[in-house]
């Protein structure tokens, strides 16, 4: 499997924990990650994005980026395997006894913040 592919993987398991743990995922993992990380264009990376999360939520954007070309298929498709995958693991530590409500706050803020940071201050 090539380098990219297994870098869409891993965003797409990042998004699944995050999704798992804070109902978050395309715009606040995914579109970044593609983005900072990988160096994609921000209209490619959101188009990706929403074809990675296309039943139900994204089939009528997902099909605009697609006549735009702004979507490649592959990475979508492997970000969906790290999506449910990681939306299961999430979803099992976010709900282990030892993890609060205010736990799970302070660990989204502090996940905002970094990426707030990011955009703002690097590349």
């Amino acid at each position: 499997m090539s380098n990219i592919l297994v870098q869409m993987l891993l965003i797409g398991l990042a998004a699944g924990v995050a999704g798992g743990m804070f109902g978050i995922g395309g715009g606040a993992i995914m579109v970044p990650a593609m983005v900072l990380l990988v160096g994609l264009d921000q209209k490619f990376a959101t188009g990706t994005s929403i074809a990675a999360q296309i039943l139900p939520i994204g089939i009528l954007g997902a099909a605009v980026y697609y006549r735009s070309g702004n979507i490649n298929i592959k990475y979508a498709v492997m970000i969906a395997i790290g999506l449910v995958v990681g939306n299961l693991f999430g979803a099992l530590f976010a709900n282990q006894p030892f993890i609060s409500s205010e736990t799970m706050k302070k660990l989204y803020g502090i996940f905002l913040l970094i990426i707030g940071g990011r955009y703002l201050f690097f590349r």
